[in-house]
């Protein structure tokens, strides 16, 4: 069990979303960044579709009831025990009694935190995700708050190894070993999103297609888990016209009639009548979720085959990260 000393700014529980219920209106959500959650459960022996806790911007103060096997994955949140950092990309053993404590973020805006077993949320629709506009799934449909309790599933046997390995009789106790450096997301205040050409794509002017590739964004304050709104040039249509909704996805990019993209994110809606200039290549989510208000953004055109190219090797290292932690686990 891990109690909530202090909750942080937004910390919500979160897997990789609740699929098959669009056509019903109820939106995907899961993870903003499903590579760091992914390799959070990872780290500690998990399914990568454990539900890990979501921390953003600011994270929480958490005490340990139980002894327990974490990582954290993402941005960094700086988190610490008796004022010691503790790492990240790495499995840490967490002793009985200790208080973990994260402060605001250095670098990107969204931190993971996997324990072995998982939290014990029940399964609403096929997902343990926190959808709170619903008050769907997660801690009863609602961000983490003071004085809450977190329960952890059973581990598994890689879990249990893996523990035994690192059990200390200090605060915590880190591997000696951690995810490559070449795996792990590099975090700016100025990132290059790879996009590919959305359905409406030649629908917009020339002047605006330069623009968009060519410019960059600035991140709004009024973006959140449902989608990025950003600053910039306005881009604009040949010719005024109206759309039909139509399906949408994590990284659909729709600008509406002022001209100001949006980015659409894990809780958007399920159904859009904007015009989609782009679609957001999912390796890059990760460098999407890490954005924060001010940061700004530019974009790179890939084709199809190349995001899928991209997205293939992105799954093999994380296949091959899988087996050198089990192997670890030995």
């Amino acid at each position: 069990m891990i109690e909530v000393r202090k909750p942080g700014l937004h910390d919500t529980v979160q897997d990789l979303g609740r699929y098959g219920y669009q056509k019903f209106g109820v939106v995907a959500g899961g993870a903003m960044d499903p590579f760091s959650h992914r390799v959070a459960n990872l780290l500690v022996g998990n399914k990568e579709t454990e539900a890990t806790l979501e921390m953003t911007l600011v994270g929480p103060h958490l005490l340990f009831k139980e002894d327990a096997l974490i990582a954290i994955c993402g941005g960094d949140l700086a988190p610490a025990i008796e004022g010691i950092a503790v790492p990240m990309w790495k499995s840490v053993f967490i002793r009985k009694g200790s208080e973990l404590r994260f402060g605001a973020a250095k670098a990107g805006g969204r931190a993971y935190l996997s324990v072995a077993g998982g939290f014990d949320m029940p399964v609403v629709l096929g997902s343990r995700s926190t959808y709170v506009k619903a008050r769907l799934g997660g801690l009863n449909g609602r961000a983490v708050g003071k004085g809450d309790v977190l329960h952890v599933g059973p581990p598994t046997m890689y879990s249990v190894a893996m523990e035994e390995k690192l059990a200390s009789d200090e605060p915590f106790q880190a591997a000696d070993w951690q995810v490559a450096r070449h795996l792990l997301p590099r975090l700016s205040n100025h990132s290059e999103i790879r996009v590919m050409q959305g359905r409406q794509y030649e629908l917009f002017d020339e002047e605006s297609h330069y623009k968009f590739w060519n410019e960059s964004f600035t991140v709004s304050s009024q973006s959140d888990r449902m989608g990025y709104r950003i600053s910039g040039p306005i881009l604009q249509l040949k010719e005024p016209m109206e759309m039909v909704s139509e399906a949408v996805t994590y990284g659909s990019i729709q600008v509406p009639a002022d001209g100001n993209p949006i980015i659409l994110a894990a809780d958007r809606q399920t159904t859009g009548g904007y015009p989609k200039i782009g679609q957001l290549a999912s390796v890059d989510s990760t460098k999407l979720a890490q954005a924060k208000a001010g940061d700004r953004l530019s974009f790179k055109e890939v084709t199809i085959e190349e995001s899928q190219r991209l997205f293939a090797k992105q799954e093999m290292n994380l296949k091959e990260l899988r087996a050198a932690i089990r192997n670890k686990c030995r």
